[in-house]
């Protein structure tokens, strides 16, 4: 007799632990929150340069940033904390807000809400400027096309500053500077979906910059 309850308590434990891996294989698959987020940096980036060279006019470029550069963005963010990625969160959280406080920042001054000079702003660039910084270098650890990606976007940054303090052309300058930042961010985001329905790797990134 107790060899043949032995004999069922392994037979239970190995039908457990069958159940066990097949609720861990049928556990749904997650989707990449960075597609989201590079997505919305990149079509926001793009109609801002269009503004700044004056292609089109603010309204756009307004609700673009409050809804997707900055809702949606930061949603994407939020969700890369799940996944463990410190720097798609930071990365994503922070230029979601970006667009949401710059967007804020046009309301104030259409309604007379605090508004902001055009040095308070260019203050604020500088500040964004310093904090992708850090970003650019950490996306150096990353590949070559996301390094690429903020080289042109800390560029754009430094551009934007300079131009709010007494040198205005150089806004026109960086509207088209950072239009391939933009489609940077686009083809990294391509990059990832590519990745994902062909399984293998479409458009290559490029190796890390630093070790």
């Amino acid at each position: 007799m107790a060899t043949i309850q032995a004999g069922r308590k392994v037979a239970n434990e190995t039908v457990s632990q069958a159940r066990v891996s097949e609720t861990v294989v049928a556990a749904p698959k997650l989707g990449n929150p960075a597609v989201v987020g590079l997505a919305a940096f990149g079509l926001t980036t793009l109609m801002l340069q269009f503004h700044n060279v004056g292609w089109a006019g603010i309204g756009p470029v307004l609700w673009l940033g409050l809804i997707f550069g900055g809702l949606a963005q930061m949603i994407a963010g939020l969700q890369e904390q799940k996944t463990g990625n410190n720097f798609g969160y930071v990365a994503f959280t922070s230029y979601g807000a970006f667009w949401i406080a710059l967007g804020g920042i046009w309301l104030g001054e259409q309604y007379k809400i605090y508004p902001a000079s055009t040095t308070d702003v260019g203050w604020f660039m500088v500040a964004w400027t310093l904090f992708t910084v850090i970003l650019w270098v950490g996306s150096m650890r990353v590949n070559g096309a996301l390094a690429i990606t903020f080289t042109l976007l800390l560029i754009g940054f430094i551009l934007l500053s300079i131009s709010k303090f007494g040198f205005p052309f150089l806004g026109v300058v960086a509207g088209y500077e950072l239009m391939p930042c933009a489609l940077m961010a686009w083809y990294v985001m391509a990059h990832q979906i590519y990745l994902d329905l062909f399984g293998r790797d479409v458009l290559p990134v490029g190796k890390p910059w630093l070790k």
